[in-house]
């Protein structure tokens, strides 16, 4: 007794434009409609602007608005102070990452395996406000940018571990052992053979920790309390509470958008190499 075959319906598969085309409306929603909102802001005279919309502006008042910030806003000063923060911070995370994700790769044992499973804990694990507050303040680094400078460093030296330790794991480790039979000591090794070619992933740790630390604004309200020492973000929260920016949104969008200028174009001239240093260092 034979029996009849059994048809399956075939799955009818989308079109392959489909998935570009969602993923582009996605960003477009998310990421393109606040964008449009700060910008059509900004150029708008504070008649237009008292309630935030989406439509054009009917009369654009570009140079007036970024001006009246520029001037009156603290722009340079912020500038400065968030500079002073941010530079010193990626540079000691690089530094430091660097040399702890060399040991972690290139040693092994129960020891080793604990000490990088609490550096790179911090990916996970979110610093305590309070705690940080009353360390910096028994240290007498509290309101201080060193202070605000060990946070940040703090913050994010996990994630440098973690990129540059699966990084450093595919290097061959035959261009160390040439080294040092040279008679190349380990800090020559590190800073002319590990470094440079860490470059795709110092890339992507420099970006993704300037991009964190310039638009912070919890943690330096916290250490920095304000004043003259306030960086970009904090500084325009100072400015939008004082009587010049209340309810004068077209100055606090242009604010924002000058705040965030040095950090797109970083972003845009690096972003290639941001996504190379991602997947490899992410990758074993």
């Amino acid at each position: 007794m034979t029996t009849a075959p059994v048809f399956v319906p075939a799955r009818r598969q989308l079109p392959r434009w489909v998935q570009p085309v969602a993923v582009v409306l996605i960003a477009a929603v998310t990421i393109g409609i606040p964008l449009w909102l700060v910008v059509v802001t900004s150029m708008k005279p504070q008649a237009e602007a008292i309630k935030p919309n989406l439509s054009l502006p009917h009369h654009i008042q570009v140079a007036d608005n970024y001006q009246q910030t520029f001037d009156q806003g603290k722009i340079i000063q912020g500038f400065v102070n968030s500079l002073l923060v941010v530079v010193p911070s990626v540079v000691l995370v690089l530094l430091l990452g660097a040399g702890a994700a060399w040991v972690f790769a290139r040693r092994t044992g129960r020891l080793v395996g604990t000490l990088y499973a609490l550096s790179i804990s911090g990916l996970l694990l979110p610093p305590a406000v309070i705690t940080i507050v009353m360390e910096l303040r028994q240290m007498g680094l509290a309101g201080t940018q060193l202070g605000m400078i060990a946070v940040y460093t703090g913050m994010y030296l996990s994630t440098s571990i973690f990129f540059m330790t699966g990084f450093i794991r595919n290097l061959p480790e035959e261009l160390e052992e040439a080294a040092r039979m040279d008679g190349a000591s380990p800090a020559r090794v590190f800073f002319k053979i590990i470094l440079p070619l860490l470059r795709p992933v110092i890339a992507t740790a420099t970006i993704m920790v300037m991009l964190f630390a310039w638009s912070d604004i919890f943690y330096a309200f916290f250490v920095l309390g304000g004043g003259s020492k306030a960086t970009l973000p904090l500084n325009l929260y100072q400015v939008a509470n004082a009587q010049l920016y209340l309810n004068n949104w077209h100055l606090i969008f242009a604010y924002v958008v000058m705040m965030s200028l040095p950090m797109v174009a970083v972003f845009v001239v690096a972003q290639r190499r941001v996504v190379a240093g991602i997947t490899s260092g992410a990758v074993k």
